[in-house]
């Protein structure tokens, strides 16, 4: 009985915790789901509502239900509550003011090593978006003529821009921020005559590429000659951050 007893007892210490522990079990997270919508301050073009979207969709499960109001930038999710916190969490995160800078552009004429003229043009651009400006006229091009049974002939016209133009867009990287520009000049140079119509011969100078900006240091974009003359351009750009 002695040992029957105390091998009673050594199975009841040994067996007693791993029975506790089945019991003491962690309870299972709540499965149902709630809706809840989300309003995007930040948001200026339809292109950024699209990628929050996408993320958030690819990063909550399959199940959850996520769709936008582009009229009221409202991201409306349902899914449950562990889920509404994950994406909260995210929206923080993407949903951020971005930058904004001002270009100035300068573009100096020279001939024959002396300074001609100089253009300075100011472009506000906010980080991520694209800016431009047209400055000039329109010129008209003879494109053909008629006869409509009348012993006049009608002539038909269109219209070119001539002046400068200029498109601009930034965005930040880890080397600094990274400017994409396309700088164009152009202007009548002379007037030649085919099949007895005077056309104008549009000069024009267009200068692109991409470069990296440091706030407030200036950056020469390029120099290109004038075919035909002694003269070239200058094209310089310099950013400053607004906020």
């Amino acid at each position: 009985m002695k040992l029957a007893s105390g091998f009673f007892l050594v199975i009841l210490a040994l067996s007693g915790p791993s029975v506790w522990a089945q019991t003491a079990a962690t309870p299972a997270k709540s499965t149902s789901e709630t809706v809840e919508t989300f309003y995007l301050t930040n948001i200026s073009q339809q292109n950024d509502a699209t990628e929050i979207v996408t993320a958030i969709r690819n990063l909550l499960p399959a199940n959850a239900k996520v769709f936008f109001v582009f009229s009221q930038n409202a991201l409306i999710v349902q899914t449950t509550p562990d889920q509404l916190v994950l994406a909260h969490k995210l929206l923080s995160d993407l949903d951020r003011p971005k930058k904004t800078y001002r270009l100035i552009y300068t573009i100096t004429e020279m001939d024959d090593g002396k300074r001609v003229g100089t253009q300075h043009v100011s472009l506000v651009v906010v980080s991520g978006q694209r800016t431009t400006l047209k400055q000039g006229s329109k010129v008209p091009i003879a494109t053909g003529s008629y006869n409509p049974g009348s012993s006049t002939a009608q002539t038909q016209f269109t219209y070119i821009d001539i002046g400068l133009n200029l498109d601009a867009s930034l965005d930040e990287s880890v080397n600094g921020v990274r400017l994409r520009s396309k700088v164009e000049q152009s202007g009548i140079a002379e007037q030649t005559t085919i099949a007895d119509v005077r056309e104008p011969v549009i000069r024009q100078t267009v200068l692109e590429g991409t470069s990296i900006l440091t706030p407030g240091k200036p950056l020469v974009l390029g120099s290109l000659d004038i075919p035909g003359t002694t003269r070239h351009l200058d094209v310089e750009v310099v950013m400053e951050v607004i906020r």
